[in-house]
């Protein structure tokens, strides 16, 4: 669809507005119009379709965007013959335990402490003033 082509609003009339801006504008002329907004429906085939409930039936079966009119892009979905048994997490091979073990117990950290800092590495503290 040529995104300037003006399309006409369902809401009112007399709206001529080009089809690149045709859903904001559906939304909010359906609040500004919400007496009109009541007696349409939805095309379930594509949004942008409002036409009186009465007639939706009618613009389902004609609707250029029904899939049923057009070929289907995949198979039909054929029933499986077996059920896949549930799926189950591997053992976990890690221990987290004996991990820390082997490392021994770390020092405690203080802030602002010389422990703390990395060897070779020259800290600065800035002064707050």
């Amino acid at each position: 669809m040529d995104p300037e082509r003006l399309l006409q609003c369902p809401y009112d009339k007399t709206h001529q507005i080009r089809a690149c801006r045709f859903p904001y504008h559906l939304v909010k002329c359906r609040e500004n119009n919400r007496k009109v907004a009541a007696e349409l429906a939805t095309c379930p085939y594509n949004a942008r379709h409002k036409v009186p409930k009465r007639e939706l039936q009618l613009h389902i079966a004609t609707c250029s965007n029904n899939p049923a009119d057009t070929e289907a892009p995949f198979p039909p979905k054929t029933e499986l013959k077996e059920m896949p048994g549930a799926w189950q997490c591997p053992p976990c091979q890690e221990d987290w335990e004996a991990d820390a073990d082997g490392l021994g117990a770390a020092a405690p950290f203080h802030l602002g402490s010389r422990e703390n800092r990395l060897l070779g590495t020259p800290q600065r503290f800035s002064k707050c003033p």
